[in-house]
């Protein structure tokens, strides 16, 4: 109940709502102030066929530009149970035998869902690799090539575009059974594609070590004292004409904090967060190790401290 003024009563008085008939009446008087009145609120209502399903959505989905009806086309759902309507399953097969131009983009999109789910991506990451697909398959220039690489490429770039960088190693761990060199080249042939057909070089975004650091130091389960360091060593290092890969010296820097604190990690442990093999640690280490001093924060460790560095 809510007050609002009735004009029989000459005052404020209490009100109710008949929602069945969409009527506004006075408590005291019984005078209808408003008739017919729409009910805008939710309507928190099951339509599902199931009644255990206590989902109300009645909803579709959003809109999605990238396909030709705009993803709002009618699916005709298969019948409940063994005893189904001749009539619905007659209309799901003439349905599916029908041609729909964009069933392999939906289920490409569904793949790059898939994959970006799995690797915790955010949706405008996932909603630029549709759109970097979109434009590979309207070339025409990808049939017979490996497609769940190419469709991992697109998620790679995506990444890259967006500046939340992955490595191809962890877009492989998702890439239904793409190889890293077959991700590699699908990236080389998409981002040419794209070239020749914009006419110009195709941005990507540059990768720094520090874009890898904190996932890195999470799956490893370094403290906070201990990433704060490493990140501010990565930030050093970038000064330093190091030529090593960004996954590398991020790789090597956690080595080098690690060496530093009581809670030391493994080699085999940090290739295995990282995705870098060993020798290559071993080597970027190497590197970095005469700039220790230069790259160890000071309220990390003293220049004593450094002493207890491993040689390489």
């Amino acid at each position: 109940m809510s007050d609002s003024f009735c004009p029989d009563c000459k005052k404020q008085t209490e009100v109710a709502f008949d929602h069945s008939a969409g009527d506004t009446v006075c408590t005291e008087c019984g005078l209808v102030l408003e008739a017919h009145s729409v009910d805008e609120t939710s309507e928190w209502r099951t339509f599902a066929n199931e009644s255990n399903d206590n989902d109300p959505v009645r909803v579709g989905g959003p809109t999605n530009p990238l396909l030709t009806d705009g993803g709002l086309s009618t699916v005709i759902a298969k019948p409940n149970g063994a005893q189904g309507d001749f009539l619905s399953s007659s209309l799901g097969r003439w349905q599916n035998r029908g041609s729909n131009p964009d069933r392999s983009l939906i289920l490409a999109f569904r793949t790059i869902a898939n994959m970006a789910d799995r690797l915790g991506l955010v949706a405008t990451i996932k909603d630029r690799a549709n759109e970097i697909y979109k434009k590979v398959e309207d070339l025409k220039s990808i049939r017979g090539r490996n497609q769940d690489a190419i469709l991992a490429a697109c998620l790679y770039i995506a990444c890259r575009q967006e500046d939340r960088p992955r490595t191809v190693k962890e877009i492989c761990s998702v890439a239904n059974g793409a190889t890293k060199k077959e991700i590699g080249r699908a990236k080389e042939f998409i981002v040419k594609q794209l070239e020749v057909e914009m006419g110009q070089s195709m941005e990507m975004g540059t990768i720094h070590a520090g874009d890898f650091l904190r996932r890195f130091c999470s799956t490893l389960g370094m403290n906070n004292t201990a990433v704060k360091a490493a990140q501010e060593a990565v930030q050093r290092s970038e000064e330093l004409d190091i030529r090593r890969s960004p996954i590398s010296i991020a790789a090597a820097v956690i080595y080098m904090i690690t060496q530093l604190s009581e809670d030391k990690k493994p080699l085999k442990d940090i290739s295995l967060a990282t995705g870098v093999a060993e020798g290559t640690i071993r080597n970027s280490y190497k590197d970095l190790y005469p700039y220790a001093s230069r790259l160890i924060p000071n309220t990390y460790a003293k220049e004593e401290d450094l002493k207890n560095l491993c040689t390489p």
